[in-house]
C-alpha cells in the first residue's frame, strides 16, 4: 500500500461577500490573518466574532504517483474560538479594574437624633460621573491584602475601607481571597462626596466577582452597613432616596436628566464630619418633609428652594470660609446655575446647571488650591456596576489645566 503524508502546501481560503479568494502559504510560517480576534475574555482576543471567516485546507497524497487521496478543511476562527473558551474556563478571572463613582446629596434633611448617638436623616443620594479607579488581582498570600495609590496620605491599612470591606467579605462568606489593589484616586477626601464609601462598595462588588459572585447584591448591601452608614447606597441602581442613618436605600427612578451639567469646586479645607454633627442644632433644621422636596424635584426638576442641606450652618460654623464661598458662587453666577449647594457634610459646593466655575476661582489668590471638576448624573444598569463615561474629564479645569485634589 501506497504511503501517504501531507504536503508542504496549504490553501487559505477567505469567503467575504459571497466571493472565495485562497493565497498559499508555507510549512512554519502560518500566522492567523491580521484581522483575525477569536472572541471570549481571554489574553487571546475579545471580540466576540469577526466578519470573515477562514479555512484552513490541508491535502493528503500519495508519496509515489503524487495523486490527491484525501482532503481535510477546517474552519481556523472556530478552532481559536474554542481555544479561547478553553483557556477562560481553566484560567477564571486573576485580574479587574472597576470605576468607583462618588454622589452627591440633592438635599439632606436632618430629621432627629437616635438613641445610639447618630442621627436620623432623609436624602436624595445620586452617582455622578466623577470617580475613581481601582485595580485588583489576586494574590498569592493567604494572610494580606497589598493596597497602593496615586495621592499621599491615603491610609494603606485596616483603617482604609477597601481594606475593611474585603476583610468583611472573608468573614460573611468564608472565601480566603486575597489581593494586590491599585486605587486611581481622582474624587477629593473630606469632600462629602462619599469616595471612601464607593471605594468599599467597590471592593466588595470585585471580592464578589472573584468568587464567582456567591453573595446577592441584596446581601452585599446588607454587609456593607455594618463598615459605613453611606456604602449601601452605591448597591442602589444610582439614585435613591435614603433614610435611617443612611443605611435604608430605596431605589427611586432618576428624577434628575442625565444631560444636566453641574460643577463641583472643593477648597483645600477639609471638613470633620463628627465637627459638623457636633455643632448640628436639630432644633434648628429646616421643618420641610423631605418626601415633598422629592416630589417637586420629580415634577420640576432641581431648584435653589429644593436642595436644603441641613448640615450647611454647622459646616459653615465649623469652616466660615465655605459660606463665603458658596455665596460668591451665587452672587458671580448671575442665573448660571439652577442651585449651589454643600453635598453631604462639605466641604464641596455644588453648582448645577452649569458645567463652568466663576471666574473668581481662576483670578483670586485664595482659590489657586481649590479642586474643580465637571460632572453630571449616571446610574448603572441591573447586575452591573458602574462605568465611566467617555466624555468624563474629571479633575481639569475648562481651561485643561489640572488642579489639585487632597
Amino acid at each position: 500500500m501506497a504511503s501517504s503524508h501531507f504536503l508542504c502546501s496549504h490553501q487559505l481560503y477567505s469567503s467575504s461577500n459571497g466571493k472565495t479568494q485562497f493565497s498559499s502559504f508555507k510549512k512554519g510560517s502560518f500566522h492567523p490573518p491580521s484581522s483575525f480576534k477569536p472572541h471570549g475574555s481571554s489574553s487571546l482576543g475579545k471580540k466576540s466574532r469577526v466578519s470573515r471567516t477562514h479555512w484552513v485546507r490541508a491535502t493528503a497524497s500519495d508519496s509515489k504517483t503524487g495523486r490527491k487521496q484525501v482532503e481535510v478543511a477546517y474552519n481556523l476562527e472556530d478552532k481559536f474560538n474554542k481555544l479561547a473558551d478553553e483557556v477562560d474556563k481553566d484560567v477564571g478571572m486573576s485580574r479587574l479594574t472597576l470605576f468607583s463613582p462618588c454622589k452627591i446629596n440633592v438635599f439632606l434633611r436632618i430629621t432627629g437624633k437616635r438613641a445610639d448617638g447618630y442621627h436620623d436623616l432623609a436624602s436624595l443620594f445620586h452617582v455622578i460621573s466623577l470617580g475613581d479607579k481601582i485595580k485588583f488581582s489576586l494574590s498569592p498570600s493567604k494572610s494580606t491584602d497589598r493596597l497602593s495609590t496615586n495621592v499621599p496620605g491615603v491610609p494603606l491599612d485596616e483603617r482604609n475601607l477597601i481594606i475593611k470591606a474585603l476583610n468583611l467579605f472573608r468573614k460573611k462568606t468564608g472565601i480566603d481571597n486575597y489581593f494586590w489593589i491599585h486605587l486611581d484616586k481622582k474624587v477629593p477626601t473630606g469632600a462629602g462626596l462619599g469616595g471612601g464609601s464607593s471605594n468599599a462598595a467597590t471592593a466588595l462588588w470585585a471580592a464578589n466577582q472573584f468568587s464567582g459572585c456567591v453573595a446577592t447584591e441584596k446581601e452585599l448591601q446588607e454587609w456593607s452597613s455594618e463598615i459605613g452608614s453611606d456604602i449601601p447606597f452605591f448597591f442602589s441602581q444610582g439614585a435613591a432616596y435614603c433614610t435611617g442613618r443612611g443605611e435604608v436605600v430605596e431605589d427611586i427612578t432618576p428624577p434628575i436628566p442625565f444631560d444636566l451639567p453641574m460643577v463641583l469646586i472643593k477648597p483645600q479645607e477639609a471638613c470633620s464630619t463628627a465637627e459638623v454633627y457636633k455643632c448640628l442644632r436639630v432644633d434648628k433644621t429646616s421643618k420641610i418633609d423631605p418626601l415633598s422636596l422629592l416630589e417637586k424635584i420629580s415634577s420640576n426638576g432641581i431648584s435653589q428652594d429644593v436642595c436644603v442641606n441641613d448640615l450647611e450652618p454647622p459646616a459653615f460654623e465649623v469652616l466660615p470660609s465655605l459660606k463665603r464661598l458658596k455665596q460668591r458662587i451665587i452672587a458671580a453666577g448671575r442665573g448660571q446655575y439652577d442651585a449651589v449647594f454643600m453635598s453631604g457634610s462639605g466641604s464641596t459646593i455644588v453648582g448645577v446647571g452649569s458645567p463652568d466655575p466663576p471666574q473668581f476661582v481662576y483670578d483670586d489668590d485664595e482659590y489657586k488650591d481649590v479642586f474643580l471638576s465637571e460632572a453630571n448624573f449616571i446610574t448603572r444598569p441591573t447586575n452591573q456596576w458602574y462605568t465611566e463615561p467617555l466624555s468624563t474629564d474629571a479633575c481639569t479645569s475648562p481651561t485643561g489645566s489640572s488642579r489639585s485634589i487632597e
